[in-house]
């Protein structure tokens, strides 16, 4: 401290003897603040050294760990006696050395519960009817608000039952041949329940009548599959999906990349040609697609192939030209195999409604559409599609789509629909 005053009077010496000059020119409690400001900073400064000092010091000094920290370490220590070798001038000495206590071991583990009791996987029906919650919602909440309170069965009733239909992507036709069908005999409908069992009796009528399947399914091996479809309806994903379920039936399934047009689509379907199990005949992009379903059809002949998926280009409906291509595919798969392709699929996604009615008719049209699969059903409060596409169309709806994993795909069932419809 007393070395810490005799610097600060050392630099305060020329103000103190200059003190009258200063004292004329700066106020003195300008003076006087500059001076102690001055007297702190210095005394900052020697702390800062003195620490420093020390900090030093005792990194210089050796830190031994105590022999009787050993109780508190939880560490069991053995001795050990290291033999000496005979080496002049070294001393030996017994050392210790740290021994880890190895974790007690079990002869058997039970496994845990929550892995061992996997809930079993939900039925199809359940999934479809999951699926179909937004339509059912939509409809039947819809005729049981019609019928609230004590309303009776009049023309006013049936307009809103119409009405109900079309918004539920019936259909106009097909709802005004349900709705005459209803209004042939009413006084039957009391309430919500009994429409419900005459609405689903009728629905039922309809789908089974349009699922009339015209000649017989070819039995010629292989048999070839043409599936078409607009962009984006997801062709590619049920060709995958349709591969499984015929490699779970025991058949040998080939699968065309004639989609050459879309970028990485027959990286996509290579990738679901390993998943399931199938073989993928495919070109180099821009490839003329007939080409390709010439080729596919060939090697499926050599191979002793089962089933031949044949995936095409999703194009515009409205696009002649493009049209005009699917009939070259068909017309060049029928040179190599008569009577080839036995199935042209028409894929339809669910959520596009009555959009998708308009689609099927110019593809039937066009090409002659043999069966139709519907995907996105889970998606759409729109199912009524399915009514619709049975009653205008006159084409089989073979397959339906609720999910996307791989057995979401399932042959369509019109009572199981109508089942989970209601």
């Amino acid at each position: 401290m007393k070395q810490i005053i005799e610097q600060v009077i050392q630099y305060c010496k020329p103000v103190l003897n200059d003190f009258d000059c200063y004292r004329k020119t700066i106020p003195l409690e300008i003076a006087l603040g500059a001076a102690g400001l001055l007297t702190i900073v210095l005394i900052l400064v020697q702390i800062i050294r003195v620490v420093q000092k020390r900090k030093k010091a005792v990194g210089k000094e050796l830190d031994f760990r105590p022999i009787d920290a050993e109780e508190d370490s939880g560490i069991a220590f053995e001795e050990r006696y290291i033999e000496p070798e005979e080496v002049a001038g070294q001393e030996f000495v017994t050392v210790k050395e740290a021994k880890i206590p190895e974790p007690e071991k079990k002869l058997f583990q039970e496994p845990d519960k929550k892995i061992v009791e996997e809930p079993e996987p939900e039925g199809f029906f359940s999934r479809l009817k999951s699926g179909l919650s937004k339509t059912r919602n939509t409809f039947t909440t819809g005729l049981d608000r019609i019928f609230s309170g004590s309303k009776k069965m009049d023309d006013d009733l049936l307009e809103e039952i119409e009405e109900l239909l079309i918004t539920s992507d019936v259909g106009v036709q097909t709802t005004m041949s349900l709705m005459e069908k209803i209004g042939e005999n009413t006084s039957d409908i009391s309430d919500a329940d009994s429409l419900k069992q005459k609405l689903r009796a009728e629905i039922l009528s309809v789908i089974q009548k349009g699922q009339t399947r015209k000649g017989k399914k070819t039995l010629t091996r292989p048999e070839v599959i043409m599936v078409v479809g607009v962009n984006g309806v997801g062709k590619t994903t049920t060709i995958g999906k349709l591969s499984a379920r015929f490699k779970e039936q025991g058949k040998k399934v080939l699968i065309v990349a004639a989609d050459t047009f879309r970028a990485a689509a027959g990286e996509q379907l290579a990738i679901w040609a390993e998943r399931s199990g199938a073989q993928i005949v495919r070109h180099r992009d821009g490839a003329d697609p007939a080409s390709v379903a010439y080729d596919g059809v060939e090697a499926a002949i050599a191979r002793g192939i089962d089933v031949v998926l044949v995936d095409t280009a999703g194009r515009l409906h409205t696009k002649v030209n493009l049209m005009e291509e699917l009939k070259k595919i068909r017309r060049t798969i029928a040179k190599k195999l008569p009577d080839a392709p036995h199935e042209i699929l028409m894929v339809l996604d669910a959520t596009t409604g009555q959009n998708a009615l308009a689609q099927a008719k110019l593809f039937h049209d066009a090409i002659g559409l043999t069966s139709i699969a519907l995907t996105k059903l889970d998606g759409t409060a729109k199912g009524g599609i399915v009514i619709s596409i049975c009653d205008a169309l006159n084409i089989p709806l073979d397959y339906i789509g609720v999910g996307e994993k791989i057995d979401d795909l399932q042959e369509f069932q019109p009572e199981q629909f109508v089942e989970a419809l209601f």
